[in-house]
């Protein structure tokens, strides 16, 4: 049953990524990797509000594990980083890379504070 959950928490959290993220770059008309930072910092406040909740086992498969496993993206997170150092964009680089760790947990605790 878990398998399945995740699957289908999976093919909507992948699906909502790509829309959002395609959405959020055309807008934003910048080498910066906003869509994946801004997807990665909700998924990360989401994240720590399912935490906190104490959400069973199977609302966490579909929506922990399955949504918001797909949904965020270390992959790409790197790839873009990556990206910006190759472009000789150091400075925006570290920026995007130190800031999607840091606003990421800052987030989390925020999701995790709001159902406290």
């Amino acid at each position: 049953m878990n398998y399945i959950l995740v699957g289908i928490g999976g093919a909507f959290g992948s699906i909502a990524r790509y829309s959002l993220g395609r959405f959020i770059s055309s807008k934003a008309k910048s080498k910066f990797p906003f869509g994946t930072f801004f997807i990665n910092i909700t998924g990360a406040f989401l994240l720590g509000i399912l935490s906190a909740s104490g959400a069973g086992n199977n609302m966490y498969s579909l929506f922990g594990d399955g949504f918001l496993g797909a949904y965020t993206t270390f992959s790409t997170f790197m790839y873009e980083g990556f990206n910006l150092f190759q472009d000789n964009k150091k400075l925006n680089a570290f920026i995007y890379i130190l800031g999607s760790l840091l606003v990421g947990i800052i987030g989390f605790m925020l999701g995790a504070l709001i159902v406290v």
